[in-house]
């Protein structure tokens, strides 16, 4: 039983009672009933909306499926935050940011927290400074340096 058909039955017992129609308590149970009326009226353009938002959803959520079937070919969407960062600590404040490749290139950057200019020279020479002969950076050139032995 929905809460307007409650409503309803209530109105139509309290419709069907001997309630003196002059006394305080009638007018007091027909007030309540009104208001219960107005609930249950709100109650049901609640639940319509709801479902209209919910089959909106549904649809919305097949075509966005669609979509990341035709756009990623068939794959598993993986997040790009694969992406390497080096943490470096400013030497001035000690605060401690991530950078990605691209901006340890550029060779420079400021602290966001001081403002300080970090600057990074990434042009090794041929010795890296590394002790693990099993170094595989871009400076190293141990392979070669194997293959000359």
């Amino acid at each position: 039983m929905t809460v307007t058909e409650k409503v309803a039955y209530l109105r139509g017992i309290l419709d069907a009672s001997e309630l003196n129609e002059g006394a305080k308590e009638t007018r007091i149970f027909k007030a309540i009933a009104d208001v219960l009326d107005d609930l249950a009226m709100t109650v049901a353009d609640l639940e319509d909306g709801f479902s209209e938002l919910s089959e909106q959803i549904d649809a919305v959520d097949e075509d966005l499926d669609a979509l990341e079937q035709d756009y990623y070919d068939d794959e598993d969407y993986e997040d790009e935050d694969d992406e390497d960062f080096v943490e470096v600590t400013c030497p001035s404040c000690g605060d401690t940011i991530c950078l990605d490749e691209e901006t340890l290139l550029a060779g420079e950057v400021d602290c966001p927290n001081c403002g300080e200019t970090l600057e990074f020279d990434l042009h090794y020479s041929d010795e890296c400074g590394c002790e693990d002969d099993a170094c595989s950076c871009d400076a190293c050139d141990h392979d070669a340096e194997e293959e000359d032995k």
